[in-house]
C-alpha cells in the first residue's frame, strides 16, 4: 500500500487547469457556432438593389425621375417613401410597375406633355401599364418594381449635368443611388 502512495506520476496543477480551460473554451465555441447557425438560417434578410436610375429635365421645366428596385433579399418589403434630392415625392406623383424579373436595359424618358402611363415603353422592348401610387408599395421577394416620379420637387433646367441622389425607404433601411441629371430634349 505504501508503494501506491509514493507514486508521483500525475499531471501538475498547471497542466490540469490548462486542459480544463481549453475544453471549456472549445465547448463554448461549439455552442456559439450552433446558436449563430440556427438564428441566421431562420431569419431572412431585407436586401434591395437600386439600378437603372435616371433623371431627365425638359426645357419647359418638366422633370422625371426613374429607378428600378430589385428585391434580392429573402423577405417581402414595403416601400415607405421615395426621395429625390432629399425631397420626399408625394404618392400622387409616383407611378409603378411590378415585374417578376429584373430588366437589363436602360429606362426611357416619358413625354413632356400628354404622357400616358398605359402601354408605356419604359425600356427597349419592354411595354407595360403603370399604376398610380396612393400609399406604401409592397414588393415581394424576388420581384422588381419600376418607379417613375413626375415633377420631383427642386429640379429644373439649371440642374442638368449635376449629380443628385434617389433614396428609397423601407421600414428597416434606406437605399441610396446617385445619377446625373440629363436633358430630355432630343434633336
Amino acid at each position: 500500500m505504501k508503494h501506491l502512495l509514493n507514486n508521483k506520476k500525475a499531471l501538475s496543477t498547471v497542466v490540469t487547469t490548462l486542459i480544463i480551460l481549453v475544453v471549456s473554451v472549445l465547448l463554448a465555441g461549439v455552442v456559439t457556432m450552433y446558436a449563430i447557425n440556427i438564428t441566421s438560417t431562420r431569419t431572412q434578410q431585407e436586401d434591395l438593389r437600386l439600378s437603372k436610375q435616371k433623371v431627365w429635365v425638359y426645357a419647359n421645366g418638366t422633370a422625371f425621375a426613374a429607378v428600378a428596385i430589385d428585391n434580392v433579399g429573402g423577405r417581402d418589403v414595403v416601400i415607405d417613401k421615395v426621395q429625390v434630392r432629399g425631397v420626399e415625392a408625394t404618392w400622387s406623383t409616383v407611378y409603378y410597375l411590378r415585374r417578376s424579373t429584373s430588366i437589363s436595359t436602360s429606362l426611357n424618358c416619358p413625354n413632356s406633355s400628354g404622357h400616358s402611363w398605359t402601354n408605356f415603353q419604359y425600356a427597349s422592348g419592354a411595354v407595360g401599364t403603370f399604376s398610380a401610387a396612393s400609399t406604401d408599395l409592397p414588393l415581394a421577394s424576388g420581384d422588381t418594381m419600376i418607379i417613375y416620379i413626375t415633377s420631383p420637387d427642386s429640379l429644373d433646367v439649371n440642374d442638368i449635368g449635376t449629380t443628385i441622389g434617389i433614396t428609397v425607404f423601407t421600414e428597416n433601411a434606406q437605399y441610396y443611388v446617385e445619377c446625373n441629371v440629363k436633358s430630355a430634349e432630343t434633336a
